[in-house]
């Protein structure tokens, strides 16, 4: 048989330079280069699997209220109308289509919510067929359950009426729109945050939540508190409004309403009380941050019409918007957390 040429036999060196043993150094130096030049140059990600910013969070808030719907029996989500639930409302659609919300949306009316706001809840209700459970603090006052404050604000009597329509229906899971940039006591929870039995929130029982593995077991009588846009700021949820084309509550654009200043905030006449005798009425270009309790909910004078000229506007801002409009966050260095505990959200 006739021996292998160096033409036939790739195994073979052909190199005329007499070889040497190389050191083992060498030997690996070589082995790496060799491949290194002979191995394929991984593809770059096509760019069109890339997420942006926003729909990076619209993905993990999806993420979270499937995973909710999958472990829990009986979730429900806070809407209020205000632009947090109005996007906390899309993203469930977004999440469940084509099949309807498959829980209701709850609601606590303290009976000094802005009109067009609630004119905008039961609009979009209608439209999307969602199911409304409403809890009215007028009828925990008319019970004798609740008592009217001196200030005539009832922000604070939401409690109630939220924890005992939660055992009512046996919510064990309840989404609310808490972002991180709202107020420091928000940045203590975690997107699960567990209730006892009397709804109260405990720091201390907060459970690590890593690789976007969420725990939501719980007692029977506890219910866990849920939400998807923890990670959201306020400028997020304006340009998620922006992109999705999402409709909200005129009194997020600007307009003229009569209203009085009290406290370093515009507030706006209603039948809570105000405005007192030294407190004189005027006419002003506002618009609002945030929805609540018209007796603690304060306007920002502003001409911003449009979403792209909201976004600017919040761009510029020093001060988030609860903090700029929100009087009963003002009672006490930690009155939103001393609330939290309580069972507010």
């Amino acid at each position: 048989m006739t021996a292998p040429t160096a033409a036939t036999d790739p195994t073979r060196q052909t190199d005329p330079t007499p070889q040497t043993d190389p050191t083992p150094e060498a030997t690996t130096v070589t082995t790496l280069t060799r491949r290194a030049a002979t191995d394929p140059v991984p593809a770059a990600p096509h760019p069109t699997l890339r997420l942006d910013h926003l729909s990076a969070l619209e993905s993990e808030a999806i993420h979270i209220m499937r995973e909710v719907v999958g472990e829990f029996e009986r979730p429900a989500l806070l809407f209020s109308g205000g632009k947090d639930s109005v996007v906390m409302l899309h993203l469930a659609i977004k999440a469940f289509h084509p099949a309807r919300v498959p829980f209701p949306l709850l609601h606590v009316d303290t009976g000094h919510n802005f009109p067009e706001v609630l004119a905008y809840r039961d609009a979009v209700v209608a439209r999307t067929g969602t199911r409304l459970v409403v809890a009215h603090v007028q009828h925990w006052i008319d019970r004798g359950v609740l008592r009217e404050r001196p200030d005539g604000t009832r922000n604070p009597l939401q409690t109630v009426p939220l924890l005992d329509t939660i055992a009512e229906h046996r919510f064990d899971a309840v989404f609310g729109g808490g972002r991180r940039d709202e107020e420091k006591a928000r940045a203590k929870e975690r997107i699960f945050s567990l209730r006892d039995a009397f709804g109260q929130w405990d720091p201390r029982r907060q459970r690590p939540e890593l690789w976007d593995l969420y725990n939501g077991r719980h007692a029977p009588g506890e219910h866990v508190r849920v939400f998807p846009l923890s990670n959201w700021t306020e400028a997020d949820v304006w340009r998620y409004v922006e992109r999705e084309g999402i409709a909200l509550p005129s009194i997020y654009f600007a307009h003229e309403r009569v209203v009085f200043r009290r406290g370093g905030m515009w507030l706006t006449a209603g039948g809570w009380g105000g405005p007192r005798p030294d407190e004189p009425s005027q006419v002003r270009r506002i618009r609002y941050r945030t929805v609540g309790d018209m007796s603690c909910t304060g306007a920002v004078e502003s001409s911003a019409s449009t979403v792209a000229e909201v976004i600017a506007e919040v761009a510029a801002s020093r001060l988030t918007e609860r903090g700029a409009t929100r009087a009963d966050d003002r009672l006490s260095e930690a009155a939103m957390e001393d609330r939290k505990r309580e069972g507010y959200f």
